[in-house]
């Protein structure tokens, strides 16, 4: 965690009881993945109740929405982001961008059953989205989003000295250098072929055919940008006509 500005909105929104997980590039760095991010993204929980507390926290924090759409319980949960910019002394100019779901992930409380819990100094802490679910929400179409993701995932890699079965076929399913993968199917042959059925590449990569395999991942990697472009696309839409309508963001 970089900034303080973003502790204090964290701290916030726990004050007011706000159900969120801290999601994007802060996530990132507390996984070890990024140096530098100025954003602070948020999943929440979209229901009535959490909306209302979350509205208060952003009053205090004196953030104003600062792009279409309006935060709506309606948007949210067609998977718009809602994006803020604070004025709050501490805070001024930091912006929050609010989502209730995320592309390719599971739904809010499945992601809250697997979340992290950082523990700081004073008895505080930070909740955030669990490292396989950043993972996969990084599946965009996005060139800085698949530069992380080969991170979260090499740096797991690493940190991790003792891997369970569990670890090491998720490290199967999402290693994305070739070379790095070819040696982690050689060191666990049976779980990699238990895994080809959900990623057939598997096979060229226990075949140690560097080449196709880097070919395979690029595939593998414009079928889920694809799936990133589709998914906005009509999300895109409604905000063109939003603006036609001239629909404010407050």
């Amino acid at each position: 965690m970089t900034q303080n500005p973003i502790l204090k909105v964290l701290f916030t929104f726990q004050k007011y009881g706000v159900k969120s997980l801290l999601i994007g590039g802060q996530a990132c760095i507390i996984y070890g993945a990024a140096e530098f991010s100025r954003d602070s993204d948020f999943i929440i929980l979209c229901e009535p109740e959490n909306l209302n507390k979350l509205k208060k926290a952003l009053n205090s924090l004196k953030a104003k929405n600062i792009y279409l759409p309006p935060l709506r319980e309606e948007f949210l949960n067609k998977g718009h982001a809602c994006h803020f910019r604070c004025y709050a002394r501490g805070v001024s100019g930091l912006r929050i961008a609010i989502i209730a779901k995320l592309r390719g992930c599971e739904d809010f409380k499945q992601l809250w059953k697997r979340k992290q819990i950082v523990k700081l100094p004073g008895n505080k802490i930070v909740q955030i989205i669990g490292l396989e679910d950043l993972v996969q929400s990084k599946k965009t179409q996005r060139d800085k989003d698949w530069w992380m993701l080969n991170r979260l995932v090499e740096n797991d890699m690493i940190l991790t000295k003792r891997p369970s079965r569990k670890k090491i076929k998720w490290w199967l399913l999402e290693c994305r250098n070739s070379e790095k993968l070819i040696r982690l199917v050689k060191k666990n042959k049976e779980l990699a072929k238990e895994c080809i059925l959900k990623r057939p590449l598997l096979k060229t990569a226990l075949k140690g055919d560097v080449k196709k395999l880097q070919r395979e991942l690029y595939k593998e990697e414009l079928k889920e940008r694809e799936k990133d472009e589709k998914y906005w696309l009509p999300l895109k839409k409604e905000l063109e006509t939003l603006r036609h309508k001239k629909v404010s963001p407050l």
